[in-house]
Formats: C-alpha cells, sequence, structure tokens
C-alpha cells in the first residue's frame, strides 16, 4: 500500500499559513509523542524558520516514558523549547504560559524599551491533522474554542482565539505535505490517524502495526488480547478476531471489524505507553 493523501483543502491551508506568519511572533508546534519526527511537517519547519519555536509532544500519555525524556533533550539540543503534554487531560499544559514568556522575552523586553506595553504575544498553533490541536487549545484557553474530533480534517479554517491580555493564538488547519520521501513514514503517521481511513486497506494497516509491535513491545499484544504470537501477521490478525469475537455471518472470521479493533486500541492507548520512534533512529546528535 502506498502511504500518501494531500486533499486539495491542506493548499489552501498551508497558504494561508504563509500570508500570517508575518503577523505571529511564535510558533507552538504539535507533534505525537509517539512518532515525534515523523508528526513533524517539513513544510512547517520551513514556514517557521526565522521564528521562536516552542515544540508540544502532545499524547504523552500514551508514549513511552523513558523515550519521552529522550525526545525533550534531542529537540532542545537542537535550540527548540520543549514540553511533553496531555491536552485531553490538561498535564503539562499549566506550564506553557511561562514557557512563551521565556521563548518570547526578547520580543517583550524590546516593546518595553519602545514604549508599547501589554501588547499581546502573538502565536500560531500548527501540526499534522488529529495531533490534537483543538483540544489543546480549548484546556489551554479553558473553554471550548473550537472544534475536536479523532478524526483528521475537523478545523477547516483559521481562527484568532485570545487567551488573556499577554496572549493570542492562531488555530490552523493540520496539514500534511505532498509527498512522504520515506513511506515508514507514511505508515505510521496511518498509525495513528492522521490520514483519511478511507483511503487505506485496514487490514494491511493493521498487519504492518503488528509487525511494528510485535518487533518493539510484544506484550502489549499478548496480554490486551491474550494470544500468543506465532506465526505470521496475518495469523496475528486472525487471533486477535477471534480473541474479539469478530465474526461475520456463520462462522467466518470478520477481519475488517478486527483491523479497525486493533488500530483504534493503538490509537486510544489501550495498548500500553509504546513509542515506535527512538531519538537514535535516523537521527544526529
Amino acid at each position: 500500500m502506498n502511504y500518501q493523501w494531500y486533499p486539495g483543502h491542506m493548499t489552501k491551508a498551508k497558504r494561508m499559513m504563509q500570508e500570517n506568519i508575518k503577523l505571529i511572533d511564535l510558533i507552538i508546534e504539535l507533534v505525537d509523542a509517539r512518532i515525534p519526527l515523523s508528526s513533524r511537517n517539513p513544510d512547517i519547519d520551513e514556514l517557521g524558520k526565522n521564528k521562536t519555536r516552542i515544540l508540544l509532544l502532545n499524547k504523552a500519555d500514551m508514549a513511552d516514558p523513558v523515550y519521552n525524556s529522550q525526545w525533550i533533550r534531542y529537540f532542545e539540543n537542537r535550540g527548540m523549547y520543549v514540553l511533553e503534554v496531555n491536552s485531553r487531560a490538561g498535564t503539562g499544559v499549566k506550564n506553557i504560559q511561562g514557557l512563551v514568556r521565556e521563548a518570547c522575552r526578547e520580543k517583550i523586553e524590546r516593546d518595553k524599551k519602545r514604549g508599547i506595553v501589554n501588547r499581546p504575544v502573538r502565536a500560531m498553533v500548527a501540526g499534522i491533522p488529529n495531533v490534537g490541536k483543538s483540544t489543546f487549545i480549548n484546556t489551554f484557553a479553558g473553554k471550548a474554542c473550537t472544534k475536536t474530533g479523532n478524526k483528521p480534517g475537523v478545523t477547516k479554517g483559521k481562527q484568532w482565539i485570545r487567551l488573556n491580555k499577554n496572549l493570542e493564538l492562531l488555530d490552523t488547519p493540520g496539514i500534511l505535505w505532498p509527498k512522504f520521501e520515506d513511506q515508514e513514514v507514511g505508515r505510521r503517521l496511518a498509525f495513528i490517524g492522521s490520514m483519511n481511513d478511507e483511503i487505506l486497506l485496514k487490514g494491511e494497516l493493521a498487519c504492518d502495526l503488528i509487525k511494528v509491535l510485535r518487533q518493539l513491545y510484544p506484550d502489549a499484544l499478548s496480554s490486551r488480547y491474550d494470544i500468543e504470537l506465532r506465526g505470521e501477521e496475518p495469523e496475528i490478525l486472525k487471533e486477535i478476531a477471534r480473541s474479539r469475537k469478530c465474526y461475520s455471518k456463520g462462522e467466518s472470521l470478520d477481519m475488517e471489524k478486527a483491523s479497525a479493533i486493533l488500530l483504534e486500541d493503538f490509537r486510544s492507548g489501550r495498548l500500553g505507553r509504546i513509542t515506535l520512534e527512538q531519538p537514535d533512529e535516523g537521527c544526529e546528535d
């Protein structure tokens, strides 16, 4: 299966971000802590190359805590301000206001010297689809400012949100990039739900996930479904189907349903705390 998804609205969203970048002081980029590199859009890197950056490792509660710490050091060594957060529960979110002040200290001091008082920091919230930007903004603001959903493409246009007299946020749609040079990146993005599931072959995607998990976290599968990891990935998927009683008419196994259950269990964190990328994997310190 070829992993690629770049619908027309993303081109429009990228153009909108390019037009608004001159209005902002800071980019707050959310990535999925389970795949911190693969969930970073290189177009956002290019867009914000001259802007101060805060990187939030979102869904950190679903990622391996050992690797969370390593990824924080990795990105800090590259000049970014980094926090691990769980937007849904609010963990870590209260630390962001202070981090914004620290990241924009020079800008704030410069404004004071010019006699500009109480001019809010303007931050663009950016990231790939389904990484939790809208949930983060609602939690940060303490109220429902944006529409949320557990699928990509919920946010369609830009929206300015004034949090307080010191900070304004520009919410932007999640965007991918036109071509994944490495299909492994596309596969990982499909695992976490950043692509439209309707264009994917769920059975193949589920088998790919089984292959990765049996190498990195085999106990996650065996303990969750009470199965033994024997045979090839399609056989293991059949065992998951039997474990979850996924049957269609008669006694035939419903592999589509079993695939959906496996993917949802991973995406929701029910398989445990899992990180699919390590800082030394294809990275240079």
